[in-house]
């Protein structure tokens, strides 16, 4: 009886995390944006259905993410970082800035983005989509 009980209590914590979970990622406005990189060349968009990786040699992966942070005392818009689930050491980092260069054209971004896949460090720009 009292395994009974335990599962019971476990399937309802378990249940809870999981409704709890889902509903803060139905109310937080999911923004999505397009962040790029040179020398190596990279691109990532971010949607609702999650983050998509490319690269030359890699054509697309796509990785489920958690609500993205934000800092603490600073407006919302000002920093955001993706955790791609189930990936440990894989996150995106975007950054509010004045003016961020792909150092390929002469386009201006308002983002500046930093990609951490495993081992890996890619720096770029990004913009809302």
């Amino acid at each position: 009886m009292k395994f009974l009980i335990s599962a019971i209590t476990v399937l309802g914590i378990s249940s809870t995390l999981l409704v709890s979970d889902q509903s803060i990622a139905q109310s937080s406005k999911i923004e999505e944006f397009t962040a790029r990189g040179t020398e190596p060349f990279w691109s990532v968009t971010v949607s609702k259905r999650g983050i998509v990786y490319s690269s030359p040699e890699i054509k697309q992966q796509t990785f489920p993410y958690a609500a993205p942070l934000t800092a603490q005392g600073r407006p919302t818009d000002l920093v955001r970082v993706y955790r791609f689930r189930g990936r440990e050491n894989n996150m995106l980092i975007l950054k509010k800035v004045s003016n961020c260069g792909d150092g390929m054209s002469d386009k201006s971004y308002p983002y500046s983005a930093i990609l951490m896949l495993g081992n890996r460090v890619l720096e770029g720009c990004a913009e809302k989509k």
